[in-house]
């Protein structure tokens, strides 16, 4: 998806190394071209201005897909979309938790460490790796930096977009009540004089505020969960492919263990919160990681094998990306 500043070193040949070939093909002066009165030809600055252009209008193609890839998010974040009213048993003591207005981990710190400690992250490592190991790009964008940050921070934030979009369209569209329903709802089994096991359709909420009523129908599955599993082990996967160094064996575990032990801590709160059922939790951890294993070995490029610029063009190198030689990507 977002590798549209640079093409794959296994498949294709450099900018300049592609001109070249096609203007070797032309016969050395220009690619002739039949335009109704005859040939001309096409000069080298026009060739690379096309290559530009195609490349930009892929760019554009990315950010369309990223916009689409969040519409769902979107319309469950600011109530265009209410979610299903499903009913209850009477009697069911799996709703009948108490609210706790505090959160351990509320979602302002949620996004905002999750996006914060990924990103920054990778953000570093993409620099050093340009500026201390050589790393070219193919890409229209000269400037390396940019380029770099682009495919692996775009890659990322797509992961994002996509694993909240299926999270709030599970939300809406499955209508599970929290473990606090009742309370939030503000009534209680014998207020409603319902009989115990008989099914309740629909029931009257005594909850001035509409919101958290409808907050409480989006039990599953947990957000907080599945966003943190996908950060979290998104940055494991990205230290992975990039922290090659050997000096400690054992440190590189360490750090991905302490990840993925964020990410379930951050799942294991919403049940102590009292706004998850274990379940609920379950599908999260699930979901945020296939996310992040699809995102970071079939879109992102830090698992994909680069080239040296000294090797031929079918040559490919299986090398760490940190390696001390220098890769084109």
């Amino acid at each position: 998806m977002f590798n549209s500043t640079g093409t794959h070193c296994n498949t294709t040949l450099p900018r300049d190394a592609e001109l070249q070939l096609r203007l070797a093909d032309s016969g050395g002066t220009g690619e002739g071209k039949e335009n109704g009165a005859g040939k001309h030809f096409v000069s080298p600055a026009e060739e690379e201005s096309s290559f530009c252009t195609k490349r930009k209008m892929l760019v554009g193609l990315d950010l369309i897909c990223l916009c689409v890839a969040s519409i769902p998010f979107f319309a469950c974040e600011l109530k265009a979309v209410t979610p299903y009213k499903r009913g209850f048993f009477c009697g069911d003591s799996s709703i009948t938790y108490p609210f706790v207005p505090s959160e351990a981990i509320p979602d302002s710190l949620l996004i905002a460490g999750g996006i914060a400690i990924t990103g920054l992250t990778i953000a570093l490592g993409e620099c050093y790796r340009v500026r201390f190991r050589g790393v070219h790009s193919r890409a229209f964008v000269r400037n390396c930096y940019v380029s770099c940050l682009y495919k692996e921070l775009g890659s990322f934030l797509f992961g994002c977009c996509v694993g909240q979009s299926l999270t709030n369209m599970a939300k809406l569209s499955v209508g599970r009540l929290r473990p606090n329903f009742l309370s939030v709802c503000n009534i209680t089994y014998e207020s409603i004089n319902c009989t115990p096991g008989s099914y309740v359709s629909q029931v009257t909420c005594r909850q001035s505020s509409q919101k958290m009523v409808e907050e409480a129908r989006k039990s599953f599955f947990s957000g907080h969960a599945s966003f943190a599993m996908y950060t979290m082990l998104y940055l494991a996967f990205y230290l992975q492919a990039r922290l090659s160094w050997r000096g400690a064996r054992l440190l590189r575990p360490l750090i991905q263990f302490l990840l993925v032990m964020i990410a379930i801590y951050t799942g294991l709160t919403r049940i102590s919160d009292y706004r998850h059922h274990p379940t609920d939790v379950l599908t999260g951890y699930i979901q945020g990681g296939l996310t992040a294993y699809w995102v970071a070995f079939y879109i992102s490029s830090m698992f994909k094998p680069c080239t040296r610029p000294d090797l031929s063009p079918t040559s490919t190198s299986m090398e760490s990306p940190l390696s001390s030689q220098q890769t084109v990507c």
